[in-house]
């Protein structure tokens, strides 16, 4: 049986990562142009694409009722639904303002979703993945709000909202509230300080691993961390419009 998380390239083909879209934001019509050129990115990458990671936050807000999804994002839905069934393997990683999925995913588009970091070998390279967020020695408030978000019972209370009044709430949050949104931080704070780094670091202490990829921190960024592994976070899709590409051996960050 093939192992999902060991994708092998073939010649020519390539690994694509890219994170922090914050589809419709501040609303669903000025965030369009940005959902055209992300799906335009899509159809230009298809032909070479091993396989590709998105890396959450792809939606601004999002919450799956039992029956209902928010209204929107169809060009991108399509698009991810037209790839995945022509056979390209889509991973998506859950990120804090779309950490409500409940298998619309899975069994609509076909992709897997995570909601913690995992680890894949890619063409003989360990890569530790995962959006980012609640992770390091900071981000401490976004954990306190993470732990209400993800308790089963503000789920269970959220969803009897009618979703013409929920979603309008979750959006405005999302907007709003900076605790919640998570990038009020987005500056450079300096290798020593950048605490996604700092994590990377940790974790090396458990095994080696060759690449990092985080987003979260709307920052296109790459640290050495030692001779041998790299952290890097992908930017976003709202100012930088950065992605992540994997040839098999070098890992690069390009802007569309």
């Amino acid at each position: 049986m093939t192992n999902p998380n060991h994708i092998h390239l073939p010649k020519g083909k390539k690994v694509y990562f890219a994170s922090d879209n914050h589809l419709g934001a501040p609303t669903n019509d000025a965030s369009k142009p940005r959902e055209k050129k992300f799906v335009a990115w899509l159809d230009d990458i298809k032909h070479d694409a091993a396989a590709i990671f998105l890396i959450g936050d792809l939606f601004d807000f999002w919450f799956e009722y039992k029956t209902v999804v928010p209204k929107g994002f169809t060009r991108t839905l399509g698009k991810l639904a037209e790839i995945s069934d022509s056979g390209i393997p889509i991973h998506y990683f859950v990120g804090n303002h779309d950490l409500w999925m409940n298998g619309y995913f899975e069994e609509e588009l076909g992709i897997p979703v995570y909601y913690k970091p995992k680890e894949f070998t890619l063409h003989n390279k360990t890569f530790f993945i995962g959006h980012g967020d609640g992770l390091g020695p900071k981000d401490k408030g976004y954990k306190r709000m993470k732990k209400v978000f993800t308790n089963p019972l503000f789920k269970w209370l959220f969803k009897w909202v009618h979703p013409d009044i929920g979603v309008k709430i979750g959006q405005y949050m999302s907007v709003k509230n900076k605790m919640i949104s998570g990038d009020d931080d987005a500056k450079f704070l300096g290798e020593e300080n950048e605490w996604l780094a700092i994590y990377s670091k940790r974790k090396l202490e458990e095994k080696h691993r060759d690449f990092f990829v985080f987003g979260h921190r709307h920052l296109p960024l790459e640290i050495q961390l030692n001779e041998k592994s790299k952290y890097i976070n992908l930017g976003d899709w709202i100012q930088y419009y950065t992605y992540g590409v994997f040839d098999g051996k070098s890992f690069e960050l390009k802007k569309y």
